[in-house]
């Protein structure tokens, strides 16, 4: 049975991969987190690892000898880079590179899947859309340009060091248990307690006119252990739905789906310094290399995301 090491699997994405890894494709998993996080389940080994200490990858690494990494661990939020840059370009750049350092060490080629994010391509042009991973990048913000350096090291160190290493350009994941700093789960939530009595009944939005590329995290997930399992060396893969929509779009919706009438107000502190106006995705090349289609539709997911926070506030009361 083959060994999968997800690095980073906390957060949002964790749980799903691991699923789809241990429970959909068979493999024996391990996973690691910070000391303060805690992932739910069984079936699978947990390590306590940061990234920024180059020694304790090494360590793990030796000892596990997995036969493919994936390396979820980063700041993830464009809204906390342009808050905290320094924190962004450690885990996102210095935390990338000791991993790909502690992998080069090893004594064989671990299959090695970075995350990026369709946010590297940043100022889209007009005729760039649907966006291409030959298109030129423009990040517009600090975590974008980040995993833009990401990208670039990774490509180096499978040219220089023969390393397996693939990139994805994940564009926006979306689906129940997301942290609320993201526009879709921020919205959900709201509605969820605007209708417990929680809120007022406002919803608070930033920049409605942006236009994104949301696709489900189970979706998104199963791109990557096809792409893991076929992917080339050196080459990079959009995982998307193909389709951008609107912010307003998903606001309403969402509303749609409310038990009461709720009113949306622009809420300064949600804009961000940089907006770009749309990103979505050509995925040609992730469907002619796996097979790869979007099976979970939006409506379906704005649906269980919405009744995953009703089920937290209640909780919560």
């Amino acid at each position: 049975m083959k060994k999968a090491l997800i690095i980073g699997a906390a957060g949002f994405v964790g749980s799903y991969l691991i699923h789809q890894l241990k429970d959909v494709d068979g493999y024996q998993v391990a996973v690691t987190k910070m000391p303060h996080e805690t992932i739910p389940g069984e079936g699978f080994e947990v390590y306590d690892l940061n990234i920024l200490e180059k020694g304790q990858i090494e360590e793990l690494l030796a000892g596990l000898r997995p036969d493919c990494i994936f390396h979820l661990a980063a700041q993830s939020s464009v809204f906390v880079s342009w808050k905290n840059p320094g924190l962004t370009i450690d885990v996102n750049i210095k935390g990338s590179v000791n991993v790909l350092d502690a992998i080069r060490a090893l004594d064989y080629k671990p299959r090695v899947l970075l995350i990026g994010s369709g946010e590297e391509y940043g100022h889209v042009r007009g005729g760039e859309v649907p966006i291409t991973e030959e298109n030129a990048v423009r990040p517009g913000n600090i975590y974008a340009a980040t995993k833009v350096c990401q990208n670039l090291i990774g490509k180096i160190y499978t040219d220089a060091y023969q390393m397996e290493i693939m990139s994805v350009r994940a564009f926006n994941h979306i689906g129940p248990n997301q942290a609320p700093m993201f526009v879709v789960a921020d919205f959900c939530k709201q509605v969820a307690e605007i209708e417990a009595g929680k809120q007022e009944p406002v919803i608070r939005v930033g920049n409605l006119s942006a236009k994104r590329d949301f696709t489900d995290v189970r979706d998104v997930v199963r791109a990557y252990s096809l792409l893991m399992a076929n992917g080339k060396a050196g080459e990079t893969y959009n995982v998307g739905s193909g389709h951008a929509v609107a912010i307003q779009e998903i606001l309403d919706k969402v509303l749609s789906l409310s038990r009461v009438p709720i009113q949306a107000e622009t809420d300064p502190a949600k804009l961000r310094p940089v907006d770009v106006p749309i990103i979505e995705a050509d995925t040609s090349k992730l469907r002619a290399c796996t097979g790869w289609e979007r099976q979970i539709p939006l409506e379906q997911t704005l649906a269980e995301t919405l009744d995953y926070w009703r089920e937290r506030v209640r909780e919560e009361a």
